[in-house]
């Protein structure tokens, strides 16, 4: 469903993604971790189209992002890790919005509307201004709105960022049904080692922008010799900071 190929992404004289390969397949919740700087972020920007490569493919449903923009854009829903939006519209406005730019059409949205504003819990809100909501609220919003137009792809950069532990719990109820009843596969990235942990099917660990592993966490676990949890797997695929070298630093 998501074969990214030899991606490559440049700033000047900085690599941020370097050669990166994966593939996510139909069903797939694939957990997309690295530390800050790492170059998660910017890959989650090159697939949903938001960011052009510099080089390498992204193929989206059997559509090349390059080449069929369009429609390849079309199956994705992008959800990013801060919630812009359009504040002087209501969240019915915003839903509408939404509409006539995924071509969802006018019965579409009226059924299926008002069930995703209740399932996230904004139903009563849909007639207020964006601006009045709280930053949970936006980013409830923000995945409503992408789950409009039945993607077929879901592309997710920090989905719990702001939210309330029932908030949290829902997104991964949301996300375990898409990808097991609907074959919507998801790329997601995160800090948040307990929830890659809980909901991903496969994880990649990417750092300085390269894809140092990648399979289940039991596969991870047994390359890299860590009996521990995600967190100790991540450390060490990350190079985290030993305790010898933290104490030399605050000697």
């Amino acid at each position: 469903m998501i074969p990214i190929i030899n991606l490559t992404k440049h700033y000047h004289r900085h690599t941020a993604v370097d050669d990166l390969s994966l593939r996510v397949a139909a069903g797939e919740i694939f957990g997309f971790l690295g530390p800050n700087g790492a170059g998660k972020t910017t890959t989650i920007r090159m697939v949903a189209g938001a960011l052009a490569p510099s080089s390498g493919r992204i193929i989206l449903g059997g559509r090349d992002l390059a080449a069929q923009p369009r429609e390849a854009k079309s199956l994705v829903g992008y959800i990013p890790d801060r919630p812009f939006l359009y504040e002087k519209l209501s969240g019915w406005e915003f839903f509408e919005f939404l509409a006539d730019l995924y071509s969802v059409s006018r019965a579409d949205l009226k059924s299926r509307g008002p069930k995703l504003l209740e399932l996230f819990e904004l139903f009563d809100w849909r007639d207020d201004l964006i601006e009045n909501y709280s930053h949970g609220m936006k980013q409830r919003l923000i995945m409503a709105g992408a789950l409009l137009p039945r993607p077929r792809i879901l592309v997710v950069d920090e989905p719990i960022v702001g939210l309330d532990p029932r908030g949290a719990k829902l997104v991964v109820d949301i996300f375990r049904h898409l990808a097991e009843k609907e074959g919507v596969a998801i790329l997601v990235s995160t800090h948040t080692m307990s929830l890659a942990s809980r909901l991903c099917h496969r994880i990649g660990i990417i750092y300085k922008g390269q894809l140092r592993a990648i399979g289940t966490e039991d596969d991870l676990r047994s390359r890299s010799g860590q009996d521990g949890d995600l967190e100790d797997i991540f450390l060490k695929i990350t190079e985290g900071a030993a305790p010898q070298v933290l104490s030399e630093v605050f000697q």
